[in-house]
């Protein structure tokens, strides 16, 4: 919310002799003509950049300070949360900030707006387990997009509508903050729980908003630790879905987050390179003996389309191996410069290829996990062991000879198949058919006929 959007506007350019703590605003009308606004949004961060926060001594980029910076036409506005300044402190940093600002050759305006950018804490919820589902992104190297990929995905399905946090778990490079151009402070609720930082309506967690700009050398219990906590205790706004970035590999973390994490399904990032896919293939291995559902593969960078010919090239030479994976391809996504970009959660604010894979992703959990069965089928899930037997010969036997029988099950129903030739009576040695599916971790479907 806006708690300050007055405009001191001077005609001229700043009186050194002037105090300018209470002038917010600096016109220059007599500047030059103003730099095409992407070069002159690479001068104003410099300039800002040179600001330091007086207590911490850190820039006031680096202390969590500036929300946003809008340049159009030579003119600039920077959001600011000083929020937490007395107003003495907070006018003399808006004062050297406008002072910094009006030194850059091409700012014909600048304005500082105070925000206050505290999250709301009502409603919030500590734990990932919170949300509604959970998607892991995950590779067996790095370097193959992992990240890109997984921030795209949490902006697609937020632009559909879905209230989404994404987790940046992978703990020794967390890059998420740097590509949604997000930063700290993180604050925190009543009870001392950190809550996720907003991009554009896109919850954000990640040790990177806790941590400066240094190395992370962190050895396997710190780094559990660290991430227990952090899945343990952030303060979530009721998501739908949490996105998950996991660090490439099998190491300690995506042990932990197997453990302690209920993961609703997985998408794998690959190159199609023989050795990364190789490598996925076994990483694939080790979710499944989690019981995490693989809900497909992305393969990108595989080729890219010249601007100056316009046709495709392919960057690994020979055939494509990740067929021979076995699971789903979501989306091949080139090396393109779209993927590249700053995304926001919006709808013109996604590139094409990752709203196919928001929507892909979308398909294949409801592929999982929606069970659809016929009314007349006996499920299983809830109910007491003891009335779980009854409850099978009650709907079989009432079946007519012929007629298909279906049970959904909350574990393996392979020794249903023994019970229904009891039951079945003395003569009928096999089923015609019986057939058992694990639809997902937690359901089983078993289908045959009444003999």
């Amino acid at each position: 919310m806006s708690q300050d959007t007055s405009t001191n506007e001077r005609e001229d350019g700043p009186n050194p002799d002037e105090s300018t703590a209470d002038e917010p605003t600096t016109d220059r009308p007599d500047a030059e003509e103003p730099n095409a606004d992407d070069d002159l949004s690479d001068a104003v961060e410099a300039a800002l950049r040179q600001v330091r926060d007086p207590e911490a001594d850190v820039t006031v980029f680096e202390a969590g300070l500036i929300e946003d910076v809008r340049v159009a036409d030579g003119d600039v506005t920077v959001e600011a949360d000083l929020s937490d300044f007395p107003p003495q402190e907070a006018e003399a940093v808006t004062a050297t900030m406008v002072r910094a600002l009006s030194d850059v050759e091409g700012v014909r305006r600048a304005h500082v707006e105070h925000v206050d950018a505290t999250p709301e804490v009502e409603g919030r919820e500590a734990g990932i387990t919170t949300a509604d589902r959970v998607v892991a992104v995950a590779s067996a190297k790095g370097g193959v997009g992992k990240t890109t990929v997984a921030t795209m995905l949490a902006c697609a399905l937020a632009a559909d509508g879905d209230d989404v946090g994404l987790f940046d778990a992978d703990i020794h490079g967390p890059n998420v903050p740097e590509l949604l151009s997000v930063s700290g402070p993180v604050h925190s609720d009543e009870d001392g729980n950190p809550i996720p930082v907003d991009a554009d309506g896109l919850d954000v967690m990640s040790v990177g908003l806790m941590s400066s700009s240094a190395p992370l050398a962190w050895r396997g219990a710190m780094a559990h630790d660290a991430l227990s906590e952090l899945f343990e205790e952030t303060a979530w706004d009721d998501p739908d879905t949490v996105v998950l970035d996991l660090p490439p590999g099998t190491g300690d973390i995506a042990l932990t987050t197997l453990q302690e994490v209920p993961v609703d399904g997985v998408v794998f990032v690959t190159t199609p390179f023989h050795a990364a896919v190789s490598d996925t293939h076994r990483s694939i291995q080790l979710f499944r003996e989690n019981d995490v559902p693989v809900l497909g593969v992305v393969s990108n960078m595989g080729e890219f389309v010249c601007d100056s010919c316009g046709e495709a090239h392919d960057l690994f030479d020979g055939r494509d191996p990740i067929d021979a994976l076995d699971v789903p391809l979501l989306v091949d996504i080139p090396f393109d410069g779209e993927m590249q970009g700053t995304p926001r959660p919006t709808a013109d604010g996604v590139p094409a290829h990752a709203r196919e894979l928001g929507d892909a992703v979308r398909e294949r959990l409801d592929d999982i996990w929606n069970v659809d069965l016929p009314d007349s089928a006996v499920d299983l899930r809830g109910v007491a062991p003891a009335d779980r037997h009854d409850l099978v010969r009650e709907r079989f036997e009432a079946l007519d000879s012929g007629a298909e029988f279906y049970v959904v099950s909350d574990r393996n129903p392979a020794a249903v198949r023994e019970y229904l030739l009891d039951i079945a009576g003395d003569g009928v040695e096999s089923l015609e058919r019986f057939e058992v599916k694990q639809q997902n971790p937690e359901t089983w479907l078993v289908r045959t006929v009444r003999p």
